[in-house]
């Protein structure tokens, strides 16, 4: 894999690959160049046999400050008229246009890190806003640091507070209640309040903030590789399952094709012989 500007990607032996979004001057804020990087990491991701778990961090003192709104500055037009002047020769319908393009870009983002193979880890350390937020809540499982603190920043630029997904996302998470008021007030919830209403798994020091995001990718190693993609897969599809019976239906389909693999013997002979299974990489 090629080196890149504003990511650090590296992909271990063991089947656990990381990526570290690194703008810690700009506490990793979400770039065009950023986007652009992080967008091909999952395209190579979704047909990648190897790696079976990604880890998700931020370099430096933040996982993301969200969007970097000084490389969309048609967003803060209206604001900055003087500072972005060069873009006045653009009309409403203009605007429209370039907004929507840019946000089906970035948007894009999003489900492509639910549409890859691998569960994903969020190793939230710092700050975690607005686009970093959703990124995070697109994750599998978020293990945040002592120091992580959250917040829906797109409700206080004058957008919507519904973006990247957070809608979808938060509500699922938390519930509608908790869910609203965060969404509609853009306050920060830190890392205490999170663990709490169940937002991440666990609360842990920052310095050991990587070890046990890699603990915990590490207990998914000794599973059947079909197996975890196949369960990830069903995880998305069941959520919104319109009944219990779509949702069953769905599971029976995974569980006749990894059955009928040689993971299901060796996963049962390994369980009553008390040792860890030895699946192959597909």
């Amino acid at each position: 894999m090629k080196e890149f500007e504003t990511i650090l990607f590296e992909e271990k032996e063991n089947g656990v690959s990381i990526l570290r979004l690194n703008r810690p001057k700009k506490l990793n804020a979400l770039s065009i160049k950023l986007l652009e990087e992080f967008n091909e990491i999952l395209d190579y991701l979704e047909w990648n046999f190897d790696c079976r778990v990604l880890i998700i961090t931020g370099m430096g003192k933040g996982f993301s400050a969200g969007l970097d709104l000084n490389e969309f500055p048609h967003i803060r037009k209206a604001k900055s008229p003087e500072k972005y002047k060069h873009l006045q020769f653009l009309n409403m319908g203009d605007v429209i246009k370039t907004n929507f393009y840019a946000q089906k870009w970035i948007a894009n983002t999003i489900l492509k890190m639910r549409k890859i193979p691998q569960p994903i880890i969020a190793a939230v350390n710092g700050a975690s806003a607005g686009g970093g937020f959703t990124i995070a809540m697109a994750a599998d499982i978020r293990i945040a640091s002592e120091s992580a603190r959250f917040n829906n920043a797109f409700i206080k630029i004058g957008v919507s507070g519904t973006d990247l997904g957070s809608s979808y996302f938060l509500p699922r998470l938390i519930g509608l209640s908790r869910a609203s008021e965060l969404l509609y007030t853009g306050r920060f919830m830190d890392a205490k309040e999170a663990e709490k209403i169940g937002f991440v798994s666990k609360v842990v020091p920052d310095d050991e903030l990587m070890s046990a995001a890699d603990e915990m990718a590490k207990s998914m190693l000794n599973k059947s590789p079909l197996g975890l993609r196949l369960t990830k897969e069903g995880i998305n599809i069941s959520i919104d399952a319109p009944s219990l019976e779509s949702a069953i239906l769905f599971e029976n389909r995974n569980q006749v094709i990894t059955g009928s693999t040689k993971d299901a013997p060796e996963g049962v002979l390994s369980f009553l012989e008390k040792r860890e299974p030895s699946y192959k990489l597909r």
